[in-house]
């Protein structure tokens, strides 16, 4: 059947099973609108900036597991997705932008709000097209799709001229094609971290976020449990393991616990499963499990040897190779090793002061009230380190933050999207108010929406992170991080229609959490907190991650 473009593009995302879309008009876009308003089965949420547009769609895709789509107009709508098209990317989330630009016969003459969006986002996607033909569209939307969730998934550009979205063309629905599962690793791969598994005494597990991407959640666990290691995860990785099983030692790295790195460092066979060595949480790259043989299990071959030098490795779908490895293992025991760890777990805990309204006893409290089972998305700082090591995750895609790229203002787009896509979940974004600025303006979207999004704020009236950093390595010249200003997030809550809870003390926080809960509404909870508050463990930037140190060591130091 004869379909203009603007027809062919809802086409197109109702054959991909899309049920929402995040976006916000503007004038080469206006055939694509005109006709999304006909199609009220697609669920337009009109964000309050393009930005949050395309963290939304990353926190609904990371939330569902599916395609994540946002929509923007040319120039600078389309220039607005690009901090959240790099987020998807650093992150390898599915994520499809469709923007539109000025017609063919105006490209490249400077005309009104025209931009190369293709050549912008070209290094932050996994494709980049730009459709300047009526007879390639169909098409072009399906590739983008299949790009964006096959392989190691990440987003896909498509910029379509507005005169193909006017045009007329022959459209036949044609069934989406389905990502299948990379599996071109053989047998041999397999039977030799089979054998070296084997011959470990002290093996240790780390999960990334590949365990999350692939499914692979129950497998992990599995595994786990038959080389009977310890196991801790990154950032991107939380969920994948139940934070409660024995084995568990929590997340390793710059922020991560000292039995984590403690652990990494001292074992003799790593196993290191969808994840890609990042900085933050290899430290010091030659002393990083400097005893151990390490095993690399990823899909994307461009890992493997990219940061750290791999023993064994084996390129493919995690719960496929998970499944033929775990056929191919009998029960490991590794009991004086564990106890070994645990002795490290119950010597260095993670600990706060506890007389004292702090972000660590805000997520324990939420934890308590949710009983762990909310989504929580969080910015980028102190908060969300906090989020990582206080709340316990049980459950994969329950842990929605920018891990690669850091992006403030991040939280609150994403947690919107999260509950598009999962309405039957409780999504609790954790903010600092440095990042809360950055995004505030996402409240009206919950609010016209009445989407019941629950966003607290850590409030310490400073850049928390960087302030840290400067006091520690600084010489506490706190140069442009001090927010000691008039702003009332509260009032601005409110004036953004949305409800608000102000929390100053311990004793405040599971009332504010259990009465946002029965609101039902956007709410906003903002909870005042020292300024100095500090996430401890660390690891000073570029150190070997075995020389975490907390308050205590600090302590010791300076009273020598």
């Amino acid at each position: 059947m004869q379909l203009n473009g603007s027809q062919i593009i809802v086409e197109c995302l109702k054959e991909q099973g899309v049920d929402t879309v995040f976006g916000y008009p503007g004038g080469t876009i206006l055939n694509v609108y005109d006709e999304l308003y006909k199609h009220p089965e697609i669920k337009h949420i009109l964000t309050s900036h393009e930005q949050g547009a395309s963290h939304a769609a990353d926190g609904y895709a990371r939330a569902t597991g599916r395609v994540g789509v946002c929509l923007a107009t040319s120039g600078p709508g389309a220039t607005n997705l690009v901090t959240g098209i790099a987020t998807a990317y650093m992150d390898s989330i599915p994520v499809v932008a469709i923007t539109c630009n000025v017609g063919v016969s105006l490209l490249g003459k400077d005309s009104f709000q025209e931009v190369d969006i293709a050549g912008v986002t070209m290094p932050i996607t996994k494709h980049s097209y730009i459709v300047k033909d009526i007879h390639n569209l169909a098409d072009t939307i399906r590739k983008a799709f299949y790009i964006a969730k096959s392989g190691r998934p990440g987003p896909v550009l498509v910029d379509v001229t507005k005169d193909v979205t006017a045009a007329l063309c022959e459209y036949t629905y044609k069934e989406p094609l389905k990502a299948g599962r990379k599996a071109d690793y053989s047998k041999e791969q397999v039977a030799n971290v089979l054998e070296i598994i084997k011959a470990s005494k002290k093996p240790f597990v780390l999960v990334g976020g590949g365990a999350i991407t692939s499914g692979a959640s129950e497998e992990v666990r599995q595994f786990v449990k038959l080389v009977d290691a310890p196991v801790c995860d990154t950032l991107m990785g939380k969920g994948a393991v139940d934070g409660h099983c024995e084995e568990y030692t929590g997340m390793i790295g710059m922020h991560g616990t000292k039995a984590s790195n403690y652990g990494v460092t001292e074992c003799d066979c790593l196993i290191v499963l969808g994840a890609r060595f990042s900085d933050r949480v290899v430290g010091n790259a030659k002393s990083f499990a400097s005893k151990a043989k390490i095993i690399h299990i990823d899909v994307d071959a461009a890992e493997i040897n990219k940061n750290i030098m791999a023993y064994a490795s084996v390129v493919g779908d995690l719960k496929l190779v998970l499944t033929d490895l775990v056929a191919g293992l009998e029960q490991q025991k590794h009991a004086e090793w564990k106890a070994h760890i645990a002795e490290l777990k119950a010597k260095y805990p993670l600990k706060y002061d506890e007389g004292i309204l702090s972000c660590p006893y805000v997520m324990e409290t939420i934890d308590k009230v949710t009983e762990g089972e909310a989504i929580i998305t969080t910015d980028v700082g102190q908060h969300q380190m906090w989020a990582a090591q206080y709340y316990t995750y049980s459950k994969p895609r329950t842990f929605l933050s920018s891990g690669g790229l850091g992006t403030m203002g991040y939280g609150l787009g994403a947690c919107i999207g999260a509950k598009m896509g999962q309405p039957d979940k409780l999504c609790i974004n954790i903010a600092g108010d440095g990042c809360f600025r950055m995004n505030m303006n996402e409240l009206a979207t919950a609010s016209r929406y009445g989407i019941p999004v629950i966003q607290v704020v850590i409030n310490n009236h400073v850049l928390g992170m960087v302030r840290q950093w400067q006091t520690l390595f600084y010489g506490q010249r706190y140069s442009q991080t001090v927010l000691d200003d008039k702003v009332d997030f509260c009032k601005v809550a409110e004036g953004l229609g949305c409800e608000a809870i102000r929390v100053t003390s311990c004793e405040e926080v599971e009332p504010a959490i259990r009465k946002a809960i029965s609101l039902q509404a956007p709410v906003l909870i903002e909870c005042m907190i020292p300024e100095d508050d500090k996430v401890f463990p660390m690891v000073p930037a570029g150190a070997p991650i075995s020389e975490a140190f907390d308050g205590d060591d600090l302590s010791k130091k300076n009273q020598k």
